[in-house]
């Protein structure tokens, strides 16, 4: 029997791929726009829903991959804001927030900055100090346990109004820890000028300005942003990109823009990964860091961003670069972010120094 010779091609591409995931497992990673709420695993899902009697959640792992096909963004959102209503209690937040730390860890992942969708619990009559006290056990755990740093970004769904704003902001400031970083705006994208006010009380109380915008509801949603709720990050912003000035404007700002590409894909924002704009963003010279948004509802995670990335064409160097860019983009002390920049750096030399052999 004659044997197949090894195609030399195939072999080099082989071992490319798999040089590139040794970068990717090893990298320091940062994650600064991934929701709490989101990152709810199905079996957790299941479990818990059955524990509270929520009847509109489906009962089957099966049936809850095909919930997660999503025909739009506004379906995506329904069926996230069903999906909260599982957590009622501070133990389920604690047990939401220990699995996704441990995740996270795993992953290499050193700190995160991670959405709560605190007003839609409000909304279903769960206090605010029910969900920090759940968060916050967990949080204290993972630090000791892993290592990893969590803080907290409460946010509200812009479509709800000012009054849902007000009521998300009046329970931060009434209840929230110190490790509550920002504030932030998410939903389905509506104008952020109505929300000035609110925004400029949260940022007069030390709290950073952290909305969502330019994911599917134009440029003009991120000029509002900026202009409206005095943005430091823009949660996804991938739209920027039909506005050259608006390109240009946060190239010169250094405003950094938190991009999640497997998300725009599941949600419709982007028809497939090969139309992403990531590069072209990053060739224009934003700041652009990369994240997973609702990881598990759209079947991915820190390190499956990291690939699709390499997919979209960017290099090892370029991968290491979307990390520091997280490191510089987060709230992490100045000494912290030096020490995580240099070993991302550290990491980078090994790697390319190897695959130089």
């Amino acid at each position: 029997m004659t044997e197949t010779p090894p195609n030399p091609a195939a072999t080099a591409e082989e071992t490319a791929v798999s040089a590139v995931e040794t970068l990717i497992r090893d990298l320091p990673k940062v994650e600064l726009h991934v929701h709490l709420e989101g990152s709810l695993q199905p079996e957790t899902l299941l479990d818990l829903a059955a524990r509270h009697r929520v009847a509109d959640i489906p009962r089957t792992l099966g049936e809850i991959r095909d919930w997660y096909a999503f025909r739009d963004f506004p379906h995506f959102i329904d069926v996230y804001l069903t999906s909260v209503q599982a957590l009622r209690d501070e133990e389920d937040f604690a047990r939401l927030t220990r699995d996704v730390a441990g995740r996270l860890a795993a992953q290499n992942v050193r700190y995160a900055e991670l959405h709560v969708s605190l007003y839609a619990h409000l909304m279903r009559g769960v206090p605010a100090h029910v969900v920090f006290a759940g968060i916050e056990e967990a949080r204290r755990e993972a630090e000791s346990r892993y290592g990893i740093r969590l803080r907290w970004i409460p946010d509200f769904p812009g479509d709800y109004g000012v009054e849902a704003a007000e009521q998300t902001l009046e329970a931060v400031l009434r209840d929230g820890p110190d490790s509550v970083v920002g504030f932030g705006v998410g939903g389905i994208e509506v104008d952020r000028a109505p929300f000035a006010g609110v925004f400029e009380r949260a940022r007069a109380a030390g709290l950073h300005s952290l909305p969502h915008a330019g994911e599917n509801g134009g440029p003009e949603r991120v000029w509002s942003a900026l202009r409206d709720l005095h943005a430091e990050r823009i949660g996804h912003g991938i739209d920027s990109m039909r506005d050259p000035r608006l390109v240009e404007h946060l190239v010169e700002t250094r405003i950094p823009v938190d991009v999640s590409p497997t998300s725009n894909v599941c949600t419709g924002a982007v028809a497939t990964l090969a139309d992403h704009p990531l590069p072209a963003m990053l060739d224009a010279g934003l700041l652009v860091t990369l994240n997973t948004d609702d990881p598990p509802m759209f079947g991915t995670d820190l390190t499956g961003e990291y690939r699709a990335a390499h997919r979209l064409g960017l290099s090892g160097a370029d991968l290491a670069g979307l990390a520091r860019n997280g490191v510089s983009a987060s709230f992490l002390p100045a000494a912290d972010k030096r020490a995580l920049t240099a070993e991302i750096d550290r990491v980078l030399a090994a790697w390319s120094a190897d695959t130089a052999d």
